[in-house]
């Protein structure tokens, strides 16, 4: 199979083709390329472009720039979303479903509920078969089993489907079960059986104009997870691959930290132009944070789930003062570090809980300051109003040095809600807004693995790369080619001795 085929198939008048395309080799390039020629001659109706994340989304629409109105760039999750809001009477939701998904942890409820929706009611279906007569779905294998109903109801309905997908390239929660992966592995095996046309993308087009050895080992090092065997870091390494051998001796679980002897070339390495850090855990993150002396900001893509659960404590906890301060310890605690439960954060909550009546002194009084804003208005704008003050005070006084943000936008973008009567209106068109800014990523960032994908950077550092981090489970195999494909000229191995993961030979 080939780019030329490939390029064939998608302009066929197949119903329903499947293209495996690994990371790297030109699938979003296809994907665009197909949209700008069968976008303007549909007819009638629009072509839907449906990705997973809205990193993805902002990499279609640059791509795609200047087609118009005739192609529409969603998540599949905001697809859903307007599907149940049209119908939130029959579903039994309220009006503003995206509210309550927030607040219920409810977007796999709300694919199920769609899901039967469509196979219930086929003439709504039909309607939006009728408004989306072509789409293509991007990164399908990341699709719910729910999700690929809803997909399939359109298809059947009339819509003609392209799908892209990578097994390889599945990224599972943490929680996911070894039924549920079986499960995805083999509606993806049934999707390809079920195509009129199925292809492969294989060239490794993403280092042409990088290391293009290193993207041949990352295609070898893939195949290789994906048959259940291990990448072998011995021997010749290719142009750009380093590897370093460095035991992750922090004490807490998901900390990092190294031995001084050998974190020379790893404070090296970051130096370069265009870095990413890649690691798997959040918590990971800050700890890398730390670790290079907070000079690399995190990469918060776009997703605020810390500021979703902060709406969703004010507006139940509203009029009552010592509840709205105890969510706000709690945000702070997520988003930074440095402002502790026990030393600032008990202050604040003693202080609204009692209406801020006592006398205080030093750094308590300025503590103090944030619980007023709480006490003068104990909704979601004193709790911004106390957040502002708080980034006030790390601005000018001494006695708040200790505390670091290692979110800064979605802070920002908390005490932005100050500026809006209801928090779950201000939380909506606060993420419309950052959907249509498309947040632009630093030239160097820490991110997990997760929010990398669909990223690429000339320069990656993957740490730490032992057992805890992956094991030779299928989800950690997807994981470790998701975050090697990620780099584009160097790549950089963080590799333990101690506890080494099966997934290589050292």
């Amino acid at each position: 199979m080939s780019d030329a085929s490939v390029a064939e198939a998608l302009r066929s008048s197949a119903r329903l083709v499947v293209v495996e395309a690994p990371g790297g080799c030109g699938k979003t390039y296809q994907g665009a390329e197909f949209a700008r020629d069968a976008a303007p001659v549909l007819g009638g109706g629009r072509l839907l472009i449906l990705t997973h994340t809205n990193a993805a989304c902002d990499v279609f629409a640059h791509r795609t720039k200047g087609i118009g109105s005739s192609t529409e760039i969603r998540t599949i999750h905001g697809l859903i979303t307007e599907i149940a809001g049209a119908y939130h009477k029959a579903l039994g939701l309220p009006a503003d479903v995206g509210a309550w998904a927030r607040r219920n942890d409810g977007y796999d409820q709300l694919a199920a509920q769609v899901a039967v929706l469509l196979a219930r009611s086929p003439f709504i279906a039909a309607s939006l078969a009728h408004r989306y007569p072509m789409i293509i779905c991007d990164e399908h294998q990341d699709a719910s089993a729910d999700q690929h109903a809803i997909i399939m109801s359109l298809h059947r309905a009339g819509s003609r489907l392209r799908i892209f997908g990578d097994p390889m390239q599945q990224i599972y929660g943490s929680h996911a079960r070894t039924a549920e992966i079986a499960q995805a592995e083999a509606r993806w095996v049934n999707l390809k059986g079920s195509a009129c046309k199925f292809e492969e993308l294989d060239y490794p087009h993403r280092w042409d104009s990088g290391e293009p050895e290193l993207g041949r080992w990352i295609l070898d090092a893939r195949d290789a997870l994906k048959a259940g065997g291990q990448i072998d870091l011995t021997g010749v390494l290719p142009r750009g691959l380093t590897v370093h051998y460095a035991d992750n001796t922090a004490q807490t679980a998901l900390g990092f930290s190294v031995d001084r002897r050998l974190s020379p070339p790893i404070y090296a390495r970051s130096r370069l132009p265009q870095m990413l850090v890649l690691t798997g855990a959040n918590d990971t993150c800050t700890a890398l944070r730390a670790f290079f002396g907070r000079s690399i900001p995190l990469w918060e893509g776009h997703v605020r789930d810390h500021m979703a659960a902060l709406v969703v404590h004010t507006r139940d906890n509203a009029g009552n003062p010592g509840a709205l301060a105890r969510g706000t310890v709690s945000f702070l605690q997520k988003v930074g570090s440095g402002f502790t439960l026990s030393d600032q954060g008990k202050i604040l909550i003693e202080e609204a809980e009692t209406g801020c009546t006592g006398k205080r002194r030093g750094k308590p009084e300025l503590v103090q300051s944030m619980a007023r804003a709480i006490v003068e208005r104990p909704d979601h704008r004193g709790v911004a109003a106390a957040l502002n003050r708080l980034r006030e005070l790390r601005a000018s006084q001494r006695s708040f040095a200790d505390v670091h943000i290692h979110h800064a936008r979605e802070l920002a973008e908390a005490i932005q809600l100050a500026g809006f009567d209801d928090p779950d209106e201000g939380f909506a068109e606060i993420a419309r807004w950052r959907t249509h800014t498309r947040p632009i990523l630093p030239e160097k960032a820490i991110s997990t693995i997760h929010k990398a994908k669909g990223l690429e950077f000339d320069n990656v550092m993957l740490m730490p790369c032992d057992r805890s981090s992956f094991s030779s489970t299928p989800a950690a195999r997807a994981k470790l080619y998701v975050a090697m494909s990620r780099a584009k000229r160097s790549l950089m191995l963080v590799v333990s001795r101690a506890r080494p993961s099966p997934l290589f030979i050292i």
